[in-house]
């Protein structure tokens, strides 16, 4: 396997030169937005964010529920990494680990955290912003007995781990090729929620 040195070594000279050049000769928003009805929004993100994952799983997307998972390390340094959604419903956007894992460690000193969902193909990105739960020990374990038994294997009792984002603010983006792109926001408030919709260039 190449080194990193070794790959950036055999670049076109014309890339080593001028990275930010070769960066922005890249294809950016490249895929095909679903058509989206703003008179016709739900009042709740989770219904919304549903609607625009089967959106997703139907046009092929591939691996729609992979996630980044963002927390803050104790030096307040954010941290982030890959995960699959495990569920979502009204208490939140569940995801799993291991208790001893880097993220819930991190999650145990600042139980806050962000999601963010990136469907390319079809200019789609949702935002998900808030205080994190740990699920029931019955949950956990129902999640753990749920994987295959190769996955299982090493893990203790009471270390498999279910937690839920409680959202505070999700964001839905609806990428559009001028750059005329449409941010729907819902935000915590009273019990329920705040919805306002927001277009423009960027």
């Amino acid at each position: 396997m190449l080194s990193e040195r070794s790959n950036v070594e055999h670049m076109p000279e014309d890339r080593r030169t001028d990275v930010a050049a070769w960066l922005r000769a890249q294809p950016a928003l490249s895929g095909r937005s679903p058509s989206l009805d703003v008179d016709a929004l739900p009042d709740d993100p989770v219904v919304l964010f549903l609607d625009w994952l089967a959106t997703a799983i139907d046009g092929g997307v591939d691996e729609p529920h992979a996630m980044t998972l963002a927390t803050v390390d104790a030096d307040g340094l954010p941290d982030a990494r890959t995960l699959i959604l495990k569920d979502v419903d009204e208490r939140g956007w569940a995801f799993a680990s291991q208790r001893s894992s880097r993220k819930a460690l991190q999650l145990a000193a600042q139980p806050m955290a962000a999601l963010n969902f990136w469907w390319q193909p079809q200019m789609r990105a949702v935002r998900v912003r808030g205080a994190v739960m740990e699920a029931s020990a019955a949950e956990s374990a129902a999640d753990l007995a749920a994987r295959s038994a190769a996955s299982r294997a090493g893990i203790a009792d009471g270390e498999w781990t279910l937690w839920r984002v409680v959202p505070r603010r999700v964001e839905f983006w609806h990428g559009a090729v001028d750059r005329d792109h449409t941010r729907i926001v819902f935000g915590a408030a009273d019990g329920g929620w705040q919805r306002s919709i927001d277009g423009g260039k960027g």
